[in-house]
């Protein structure tokens, strides 16, 4: 792809950078600046380092490497290296008011601008399909998603607002899916602004699977709770049954029991758990417990990926699970349009072509793997995107929640973390052998 076979990819890449950067201010203008420079838990970033941080990886991916310019302030760039200093130790460092943090920000990207509206999108890796301005829009709305987290986490009173989700429900009468054995085709090669570890397109193999339809909801998850399944060290990985005991974890974050009833904290309101929504905030260990109890398993990420994209009447994986086109709003809550999933049983439009439901958007999805590269991997454009994080001690979710924004969700799309984090906006679905 050439911006001669492509003349659409400028205004692509121009309004994938305004969506980022509305909702970059959006998240940023609606709290003081005080609440801007706190750090609001030890897990997170001050908001004003996400701010400055996403203004500096600009300019130095496209402003230095693209265009081949000189540092605007030398000076800051080790500030917001994001492996220079851990999270906790960032509010003790010099940072960029909010003020210099959003002038910083507004300068570069107007530089940015200037810049795609005369460089060549071909030529190198970095400018074939104009990737490295996809990149960094996908590396924004990362850090919205990253922002939104330390919303969730943040105490007092609400400051953001959306509509509730008012999707088509239609809830499926079939609780899994048979997923049938055989090759598929998983990653790609050909997705112009997929990451390096989507990457390459390689055949994979398995065998016949049943697949929950849809996600599990509050209401499944919370049988477990009231079978005891945090008091049963049966059900759990050795390292989850002692991260539970010694942290007295006993339900989903954010959730707890009053006057009989479960409750939630949800960006500053605090409200009944609803039933139907897909459980969220639960860890990888709490989310293989559950499988266990349940009798079931994690999907694989092999597994996940295959119930998502595999058509088996054509034989072909697709970008998403209905097809090609681009995501829209009878397809999955992604976007952040609302501050909560949907129904389990929203989205029929979005069902992939075994009838798996709700696979993109809502909830982030556990699944039983560890990140490691596909056959072929090669590093692009930086080994510290996911070469450093290769390995057992990261597990890999899929499909997005309701706080990705779609240029950085589609099939393929890996996400990891450690099995610990729940502050994260993840749940899962459950699968067993056929």
């Amino acid at each position: 792809m050439t911006t001669e076979s492509h003349p659409g990819l400028r205004e692509r890449a121009a309004a994938s950078l305004t969506a980022a950067r509305a909702r970059t201010a959006a998240l940023t203008d609606a709290v003081t600046d005080a609440d801007l420079t706190a750090q609001h838990s030890p897990l997170m970033s001050p908001l004003v380092w996400d701010l400055a941080h996403i203004g500096n990886q600009e300019e130095l991916w496209l402003l230095r490497r693209v265009a081949g310019r000189d540092s605007m302030h030398p000076e800051i760039d080790p500030l917001y290296d994001a492996f220079e200093h851990p999270r906790a130790e960032r509010p003790k460092l010099p940072l960029l008011g909010p003020a210099e943090a959003r002038r910083y920000a507004a300068e570069v990207r107007g530089r940015v601008f200037d810049l795609l509206e005369s460089t060549p999108l071909e030529g190198n890796a970095l400018l074939d399909d104009g990737f490295a301005f996809g990149m960094i829009a996908q590396h924004e709305q990362q850090h919205d998603e990253t922002m939104l987290i330390t919303h969730q986490l943040r105490r007092g009173a609400p400051v953001l607002t959306a509509p509730d989700p008012d999707a088509p429900y239609d809830p499926p009468a079939a609780s899994e899916v048979l997923i049938p054995a055989g090759p598929f085709t998983m990653g790609t090669s050909a997705e112009p602004w997929s990451l390096d570890n989507e990457r390459p397109a390689h055949e994979r193999e398995t065998a016949a699977f049943w697949m929950d339809t849809l996600p599990v909801t509050n209401a499944a998850y919370r049988a477990f709770i009231a079978d005891g399944g945090y008091g049963e060290p049966r059900w759990w990985a050795a390292a989850g049954w002692d991260q539970i005991r010694r942290h007295s974890i006993e339900a989903p974050l954010f959730w707890h029991r009053e006057g009989g009833q479960w409750l939630r904290r949800r960006f500053g309101v605090t409200e009944p758990v609803p039933d139907e929504e897909p459980v969220l905030h639960v860890s990888w260990y709490e989310a293989d417990a559950y499988a266990r109890w349940a009798g079931r398993r994690l999907p694989t990420e092999t597994e996940w990926e295959k119930a998502a994209r595999f058509d088996p009447a054509t034989g072909r994986s697709a970008r998403y699970p209905w097809g090609d086109a681009d995501p829209t709003a009878a397809h999955a809550n992604l976007g952040q349009r609302h501050l909560r999933p949907s129904r389990a049983g929203s989205y029929p439009a979005g069902a992939s072509p075994l009838g798996v439901r709700q696979l993109i958007g809502d909830v982030w999805e556990w699944t039983a793997s560890d990140f490691l590269p596909y056959p072929g991997f090669r590093a692009f454009p930086y080994r510290e995107y996911s070469e450093v994080f290769f390995g057992p001690e990261h597990k890999v979710l899929r499909g997005g929640s309701f706080a990705v924004d779609p240029v950085a969700c589609r099939g393929t799309f890996r996400n990891w973390d450690l099995p610990v984090r729940r502050q994260i906006f993840s749940g899962f679905r459950t699968a067993r052998d056929a």
